[in-house]
């Protein structure tokens, strides 16, 4: 079995065992933007609680976050962790938004997808994972989004080396899969709920959508 076949088999697999996961929840594509920014390195338990508080502070505007100042801004977005250099990332967020785009991201929607994914990875603090998480879930791009769960799962299943580069993993499912921004979010989603029940840095193989996996262990396929 080749690994365009394993990717689309995994995928048959959580989705038959967790059902659609319908991320990322966000009201507004600038509120998934912001998020995707805040999760550097927190759980997305931490950046709800920094989404609320500017939520109920009416933050989650392009021009408020022009305007408030960075002090207040870190103040708000303090649970989810390095508050003053996100701070300083959804500002630089937001100046690039109103420079190349008048301050809308609808304005996006209609930009070529690689050249779109340059213009964000051009932004202070917006790598790779961050442009393509916006790309996919605030603008609906058909791009995967590859993390760490993703890496450990792929690795510990033989598919990539340890140390893959991010574009070369990226590829790996791209090149497997037709160019649907919903599938792709859904894989994704996915792999994240395998991570966090079974891929975690000890795993906990027993019951996972993917521990009968027959090119690891020679025996009935999924």
């Amino acid at each position: 079995m080749n690994s365009t076949e394993r990717i689309r088999k995994f995928y048959s697999a959580l989705h038959r065992e967790y059902g659609p996961q319908n991320w990322w929840p966000a009201e507004t594509r600038l509120e998934c933007a912001a998020g995707a920014i805040l999760t550097q390195n927190t759980s997305w338990r931490n950046v709800e609680k920094a989404i609320d508080a500017l939520r109920d502070a009416s933050m989650l505007s392009a021009e408020k976050l022009k305007t408030v100042p960075n002090e207040h801004l870190a103040s708000l977005i303090r649970p989810c962790g390095y508050h003053n250099l996100k701070a300083a990332r959804l500002k630089n967020f937001i100046e690039f938004l109103f420079r190349d785009y008048e301050g809308e991201m609808e304005n996006m929607l209609g930009e070529d997808t690689e050249t779109l994914r340059e213009n964000l990875l051009s932004v202070n603090g917006i790598g790779e994972e961050t442009a393509d998480s916006i790309l996919l879930y605030a603008l609906g791009k058909p791009v995967f989004v590859v993390d760490n769960y993703t890496r450990r799962i792929l690795c510990r299943h033989r598919m990539i080396p340890e140390g893959a580069s991010y574009s070369s993993v990226r590829r790996l499912f791209i090149e497997s899969l037709a160019p649907d921004a919903e599938v792709f979010g859904e894989y994704h989603a996915l792999i994240v709920k395998t991570g966090k029940l079974h891929c975690r840095k000890t795993a906990s193989c027993e019951g996972c959508p993917l521990e009968h996996d027959p090119h690891d262990r020679g025996i009935n396929s999924f």
